[in-house]
């Protein structure tokens, strides 16, 4: 997906815009790339919601971690609350794609 990074000039990226890279570089419709891309990220977001890790070589990976509770402060009121034990999606850059973020 080369041409990713000519055409996105907004700060996200969207599903759509994903779709119409793939059908620019496979040939396929935009329908049924839309579909390889919902199907990608669903099962991105199963194996989550299954505590697996997700590692995309020259890429990264995505884990869920366990995070302990913890006190915290109402922004408004600055009254504390404990905010509850919960798990959170963390992603790691490979060294790859951090060394050309970094260049």
């Amino acid at each position: 997906m080369e041409g990713v990074s000519e055409m996105h000039d907004q700060t996200n990226l969207t599903r759509k815009e994903i779709a119409e890279e793939l059908t620019g570089q496979l040939g396929y419709s935009q329908n049924i790339c839309s579909e390889i891309v919902d199907s990608f990220l669903g099962k991105m977001k199963d194996a989550l919601i299954e505590g697996e890790s997700i590692k995309l070589v020259h890429f990264g990976t995505f884990t869920v971690r366990d995070k302990a509770p913890r006190t915290g402060r109402n922004p408004r009121t600055g009254e504390p609350i404990t905010i509850t034990k919960r798990q959170a999606v963390s992603f790691r850059p490979s060294k790859k794609l951090r060394e050309q973020v970094n260049e």
